[in-house]
């Protein structure tokens, strides 16, 4: 070889190997700085020892209250981490929580020191100092995670620390379709299962003794569901015959209703449907139904909130010897002087406060008169004279089945990473999209009608606060699917003369993605800009809104605004989704200081079970305690204390096979609707000549996926061009204000009097 090669040629190596070093460094810090899941067992450990225990001070994270990274004492032994304030306190059995890391999805992230631990009812976010003590636990982690999943498929193993988790070799339907479900569609880090476990499923899956029993439960369970749904059918007639609140609006458990009717037929069906009930209540508790399917949990709830006393009559009237609980099982009330959790407690763990109870004594006020506003103005039209148009009760197509859509496949590498910037198939979403997600918040839109009718600021802020709590009504059923997200330039408008107000949205901003809206009334105006952080957590996702929601009383001169709660999706991957929201709302009226509202929404701890509740203080500028409210986010909003509150609001029932519908209320399957007379004067840019969001609520799966990416790919066409003219996208009715905040320009409307926007230039979306 030349010398003068050999000598050019390894300054070229060098330089090569130090740019793959480096290289390789540059992966190496991403691979640390970025979420990496731990696997779960795949196949029967060589050595399933039990691990050595491991203890020691590590910081968890709460979201609310007292927000920030808590020092707190863990002790990990046999798969179970413990934790409590001190090692004295777990000694003593002063437990905050009790976490089985053998099932629970474990993700950690090296660079920051983090562990994640998403235990489907909640989320633990652990960090630990030193990265020494970071590698010792994370092995310990392991381990521990290991023995417990290879235990927990050890024959007539019972299962330990959390009882909603089922021995796999229970004979139930339940547990063997909950262990065939396991098999099938669990990741390895979700409920994993071992190789000879796997073999006994694959036998059991083979047996056609078994295939045919499992078959005739299932039969049996499908008769008597569709029984139920129409029992339940009739029952709703027979509650509205006697001019009582619907079924859904009953919903209150171990409170004795008073019950009296003259005539002769109607008491013999009363009586028949009284022993039909019974006997359905018994079929439900029967073992052989699947305990997470929504159908019986809602005809569960159902016929025990429908417990009533044929003997009586029918008045709101509570027992004095039970302990009521207002909108379906408000099981704890608080004292005056213990509205709000103790500042000390901690997200997930136990309360100082947390075990009190009062009864509600003789009579509770049911003011319905915010649902009656909507149904007077209804009768009577709008106040332009305007008739009302009949709107459809139901979608073109009941919610299709999504296949074989593997969600695990879809999440697993975006575990802590924002879920709005991954594609996702069509049949995840529903056929609704943010924009008109947002115009959702505006179901109850009589609070405030209400609120800029009442004279006393107190009051007002009570309705104010109601309203805020309604606008989450709606999500209780809705973890079935996402909203669509819409594309850059989208609009939305809703014109409702029946509910005295119109609304318009437009997408302002794709990254971030930014929704605007504006909604207007002789009564209020109400704005927002919505900018949404998802996050998924291995088996949950997180959404945390960022923004601030405004609403204006001109007659009064106020204006409110208040932030949003953090909400979160359990159980994404399989079970019974649910979804909950937590965290504390603070409404404040910058135009006066008079006086000022905290909404406290309860997240579902380790050691209670209460569930979807609210609570909230309204204060003058002293702090002292004018209203109290308390309720469900999904039911009812109550004003005052136990023995005399007072029903500001509750939910309106919801439509017939709604969970057929997408958990749909009636107000959202109106949202979609595209009448004839009203084409010709949308924008084509309105989500409703959306063409795949169109065609998924015709149940037309196939060909909305393929609309659904020509869509996102005009959008990503449009952006290129942008960036090559260095041009930046301008929306149409909304700008930007000074404090970084989109509001609307007002033109919307005076445009829209040309019909189609004729004169506007918009770009093509679809």
């Amino acid at each position: 070889m030349n010398p003068e090669d050999s000598s050019t040629a390894l300054p070229q190596k060098i330089s090569s190997m130090s740019s793959s070093n480096s290289s390789s460094s540059s992966k190496h810090d991403s691979r640390q700085d970025s979420w990496e899941m731990v696997e779960g067992l795949s196949g029967i450990l060589s050595n399933a020892m039990e691990p050595q225990k491991q203890e020691g001070y590590m910081l968890k994270k709460r979201k609310w209250p007292m927000k920030g990274w808590h020092k707190r004492y863990f002790f990990l032994d046999k798969g179970t981490l413990k934790y409590g304030k001190s090692r004295s306190d777990i000694e003593k059995g002063k437990l905050h929580g009790c976490i089985d890391v053998g099932f629970s999805v474990m993700a950690i992230k090296k660079k920051a020191k983090c562990i994640d631990l998403d235990a489907e009812e909640n989320i633990y976010h652990l960090k630990v100092k030193t990265e020494e003590m970071f590698d010792e636990w994370v092995s310990n982690l392991r381990h521990h995670r290991l023995y417990r999943q290879n235990v927990s498929t050890i024959p007539n193993e019972k299962s330990f620390c959390f009882p909603h988790y089922p021995s796999p070799n229970s004979p139930t339907l339940a547990d063997r379709m909950s262990v065939r479900r396991q098999s099938t569609v669990h990741p390895a880090g979700a409920f994993p299962l071992g190789s000879n476990s796997q073999a006994k499923v694959v036998a059991w899956l083979q047996s056609s003794e078994e295939m045919d029993k499992c078959s005739k439960d299932l039969s049996v369970c499908e008769s008597y569901l569709l029984e139920l749904n129409h029992m339940l059918k009739n029952m709703e007639v027979l509650h509205r015959t006697y001019s009582a609140p619907s079924i859904q609006a009953l919903q209150v458990s171990n409170v004795s209703f008073d019950f009296c009717i003259s005539q002769n037929s109607v008491h013999k069906r009363f009586f028949s449907l009284t022993s039909e009930r019974e006997r359905l209540r018994q079929c439900l508790d029967h073992e052989t139904f699947l305990p997470t399917s929504p159908q019986v949990v809602n005809l569960k709830n159902t016929l025990a909130a429908d417990c009533m006393d044929n003997s009586h009559t029918l008045v709101h009237q509570a027992s004095n010897e039970s302990r009521a609980s207002v909108a379906d099982s408000i099981s704890e009330f608080f004292d005056a002087q213990e509205v709000l959790l103790s500042a000390s407690s901690s997200e997930n763990e136990i309360s100082e406060d947390d075990s009190y109870i009062s009864d509600i004594s003789d009579t509770i006020s049911v003011d319905n008169l915010s649902n009656d506003l909507e149904t007077d103005r209804s009768n009577s039209g709008s106040g332009d004279g305007m008739v009302v148009c009949r709107r459809r009760s139901c979608l073109p197509a009941f919610t299709p089945n999504g296949g074989s859509i593997s969600m695990w496949n879809i999440l697993r590498n975006n575990i802590g990473k924002d879920l709005s910037k991954v594609a996702m198939p069509v049949a995840l979403n529903e056929p609704l999209n943010m924009l008109q997600r947002l115009c959702e918040e505006l179901e109850y839109s009589e609070l405030l009608d209400r609120a800029a009718n009442t004279h006393d600021p107190y009051e007002r802020m009570m309705f104010i606060a109601t309203f805020v709590v309604s606008g989450y009504a709606s999500s209780y059923y809705r973890t079935g699917g996402k909203p669509f997200n819409p594309v850059l330039g989208e609009t939305f408008e809703c014109n409702r003369p029946d509910k005295g107000f119109r609304f318009v949205a437009e997408q302002v901003s794709h990254h971030p993605p930014i929704s605007a809206c504006h909604a207007e009334s002789k009564n209020f105006v109400f704005w927002q800009d919505v900018r949404c952080k998802n996050k998924f957590w291995g088996k949950s996702l997180e959404i945390v809104p960022v923004g601030t929601t405004h609403v204006t009383l001109p007659g009064f001169g106020d204006h409110y605004e208040w932030n949003k709660v953090t909400s979160c999706i359990h159980n994404i991957l399989s079970g019974q989704r649910r979804i909950e929201h937590y965290g504390e709302i603070s409404i404040k009226n910058t135009n006066s200081d008079i006086c000022q509202c905290k909404i406290t929404f309860i997240k579902t701890s380790y050691w209670s079970s209460r569930v979807n509740e609210v609570e909230g203080t309204i204060t003058d500028n002293k702090g002292k305690v004018i209203h109290r409210i308390f309720g469900k986010w999904h039911e009812a909003v109550f004003c005052g204390d136990p023995p005399s509150a007072k029903c500001i609001w509750r939910a309106n029932a919801m439509p017939v096979n709604h969970e057929q519908y997408y958990g749909f209320t009636k107000f959202a399957i109106e949202l979609n609707e595209l009448d004839p007379s009203l084409t010709p004067l949308l924008p084509p840019t309105d989500t409703r000549r959306r063409v795949d969001q169109r065609l998924l609520e015709e149940g037309n799966l196939e060909a909305a996926e393929e609309q659904k990416q020509r869509i996102e790919q005009l959008q990503r066409d449009r952006r290129k061009v942008l960036e090559d003219n260095k041009e930046v996208h301008q929306p149409k009715f909304f700008s930007k204000s000074k404090d970084d905040t989109w509001v609307s320009n007002y033109t919307y409307w005076e445009l829209r009097e040309d019909p189609g926007f004729v004169h506007i230039d918009f770009p093509t979306l679809w």
